[in-house]
């Protein structure tokens, strides 16, 4: 399993060739109490930067983008009933969608979580 960063803050957590995309904590801080979350439905097919999915909290809202191009495999569903779980844990069960990679190679441009955590800090 490995686990990735982008510039939007979204991570991507790959596990064989099945991607699982979330905001991250430092996302969900900045956006406030969420209050509505939109995922994307299952078979949906993404290129890498579209629009994925929609956050909005009591500060603003935001869309969630594909890390990277694949066919949406299942939306969490939990979100619609609970948005909140974002808040509670952005980095687990907060998850917006599983993603069946398309091209394994766009990985190779996304950031370590290291390297995520210590670029944030520069922010």
């Amino acid at each position: 399993m490995s686990l990735y960063f982008t510039k939007e803050h979204e991570w991507i957590r790959v596990e064989g060739d099945v991607a699982t995309v979330g905001i991250s904590d430092h996302a969900q801080q900045a956006l406030g109490d969420i209050v509505f979350a939109e995922v994307p439905d299952a078979g949906r097919s993404l290129a890498k930067g579209d629009d994925a999915a929609v956050v909005e909290s009591v500060k603003a809202a935001s869309d969630v983008y594909a890390p990277v191009a694949g066919e949406v495999v299942e939306g969490n569903g939990a979100l619609a009933d609970d948005p909140s779980l974002i808040n509670r844990d952005p980095e687990g069960e907060g998850w917006f969608f599983k993603l069946k990679l398309a091209d394994e190679s766009e990985l190779a441009g996304l950031m370590s979580e290291a390297d995520y955590r210590e670029w944030v800090k520069t922010l």
